[in-house]
C-alpha cells in the first residue's frame, strides 16, 4: 500500500533531522543581529539554489523563495520564518555554541530558519502531490523596531502574487516537545517604547524649594501613568504599562535638572492602544506641568497585535492533530510578548503557532531570551513536517 502525503512528509522529516541539525547549528554558531544578517541570507540563498528554489532578496537581507506545486491552482500561501540574533552573550558549553561574543540564537529564530529550509527541500520534494505557490518567507529584523515584517511588506513581499494566507511557528520552551499548540483570535500583544524626559532647574539638595526636584516629579510620574491601565482599560482586555528604567542625578546632594524614564506599553486591542497612548502624554504634561516641571514624551510605536485568523487557525489546529494525533495539540495562552508577525495579520489571515521544544531531562529549561537557551533538536523534524504539511494542505 502506497504512502500518503502526510506519511510521507513525516518519514522525510525524520529522515533528513540529521541534516536540518546541522543546519540548525552552522545557524546557531554564526548568529547575526537584527539588519545585519548578511551571512545568515546568504546561507539561506545557498540552500534555496541547491534545491533550485527561484528567490528574490527584499529589505536588504530577507529572502523570498517561490516554489510551485505540480497541480495547478490560484492557491496561495506564505510560510514565514525569522532569521536574526540577540545582543546576548551565550552561557551554553556545546560544540556549537555561538562563536560571536556577546551575540546569541537566544529566541530561536535559527530554528525557525532550518524548519522553513527542510520544509522547503521535503515539499519540493513532493511538488507534484501539492497545489498552487508558496511563498517562502525568511525574514530579517524581527527583534528590533520597526520590524523587518514591516520593511518586506512596503517591498511587496505580500503581492505578485498576493498570498491567501501566511503561517509561521515560535519555539516555545515552556512546551515539552513532541506538542504544539494553537490559539485563535489575539495571541500576542503589540508592543511601543515609552521615553519621557523631565526637565527642571536643578540645583542643591539641602534647598529644594530654590529648584524643581525632578525626582520627585518623576516618582509621582511613575506611579499616576498606572492608573491609566487601572482606570481606562477594560479589565477583561490584557495590557500592561512597564517604566523599566529611570536615570538622574550622580550624587548624593545635587537635585538633577533632568530626569529620563524609559519604558514598555502593551495591548490585546488596537483601539485601546493608540488611544492609551494619548492618556499617557495627557497625564505626563498635566502632572509634570503641576510640579512645575517640563517633559518630552516619545512614543515610538513598534508591533502590532498578533491576531490569529480563526478559520485558518482551526484548520491548521485540525491538520496539525492529524500529523500528530490529538493529544499532541493543544491550546496555547495568551501572551503580552510581542512578534512583528502580527503587521502580516493586519494584511492577510494568519496562523501563528508554537512548537514544544523542553525537555526537563536533558536540561532544556530555560526561557528564550536567557543566555542558556537551548532546544531539544528532535522539535525540528516535527517543526518541518507540520510546517510542510499545512503548507501542502490549507485551503481558502
Amino acid at each position: 500500500m502506497s504512502e500518503t502525503l502526510q506519511q510521507k512528509i513525516r518519514h522525510r522529516s525524520n529522515e533528513l533531522l540529521n541534516d536540518f541539525i546541522g543546519i540548525r547549528r552552522h545557524l546557531h554558531a554564526n548568529p547575526e543581529l537584527s539588519f545585519q544578517e548578511t551571512a545568515t541570507s546568504a546561507y539561506v540563498q545557498s540552500k534555496l539554489k541547491e534545491m533550485d528554489i527561484p528567490f528574490q532578496v527584499m529589505a536588504g537581507t530577507g529572502v523570498v523563495g517561490i516554489l510551485k506545486g505540480g497541480k495547478p491552482s490560484d492557491r496561495v500561501i506564505a510560510l514565514r520564518a525569522d532569521m536574526d540574533a540577540l545582543p546576548i552573550h551565550e552561557e551554553n558549553q556545546v560544540p556549537y555554541a555561538s562563536t560571536v561574543p556577546g551575540v546569541m540564537h537566544a529566541c530561536g529564530h535559527d530554528v525557525h530558519t532550518t524548519i522553513l529550509l527542510g520544509a522547503a527541500k521535503i515539499l519540493k520534494e513532493f511538488a507534484s502531490e501539492w497545489e498552487g505557490t508558496i511563498k517562502l518567507i525568511f525574514q530579517l529584523g524581527e527583534e528590533k523596531n520597526p520590524g523587518g515584517a514591516s520593511l518586506m511588506i512596503k517591498e511587496g513581499v505580500l503581492e505578485n502574487p498576493k498570498p491567501l494566507g501566511i503561517i509561521g511557528l515560535h519555539v516555545h520552551p515552556g512546551l515539552e516537545v513532541g506538542k504544539l499548540s494553537f490559539r485563535s483570535g489575539r495571541v500576542m500583544a503589540s508592543a511601543d517604547e515609552i521615553y519621557i524626559t523631565i526637565k527642571g532647574a536643578g540645583g542643591h539638595a539641602a534647598a529644594p524649594h530654590l529648584t524643581v526636584d525632578t525626582i520627585l516629579v518623576a516618582s509621582h510620574l511613575i506611579t499616576s501613568l498606572q492608573q491609566i491601565i487601572s482606570r481606562n482599560n477594560n479589565p477583561v482586555s490584557p495590557s500592561v504599562l512597564s517604566i523599566c528604567s529611570i536615570q538622574g542625578g550622580h550624587t548624593t546632594n545635587v537635585i538633577p535638572s533632568e530626569v529620563k524614564l524609559m519604558g514598555t506599553f502593551r495591548a490585546m486591542d488596537e483601539a485601546w492602544r493608540f488611544k492609551a497612548h494619548d492618556l499617557i502624554r495627557k497625564q505626563t504634561e498635566l502632572l509634570v506641568t503641576a510640579m512645575g516641571a517640563t517633559a518630552d514624551v516619545h512614543i515610538d510605536v513598534g508591533y502590532p497585535t498578533v491576531d490569529n485568523d480563526p478559520v485558518l487557525n482551526q484548520q491548521a489546529w485540525d491538520l496539525a492533530k492529524e500529523m500528530m494525533g490529538d493529544a499532541q495539540v493543544e491550546e496555547t495562552e495568551m501572551r503580552m510578548g510581542a512578534e512583528d508577525f502580527g503587521f502580516y495579520t493586519q494584511q492577510i489571515p494568519g496562523c501563528f503557532f508554537r512548537l514544544g521544544v523542553r525537555n526537563e531531562a536533558k536540561g532544556i529549561i530555560h526561557n528564550v531570551h536567557t543566555p542558556l537557551f537551548d532546544i531539544d533538536e528532535s522539535a525540528i523534524a516535527i517543526g518541518v513536517a507540520n510546517i510542510a504539511w499545512l503548507g501542502a494542505k490549507v485551503r481558502f
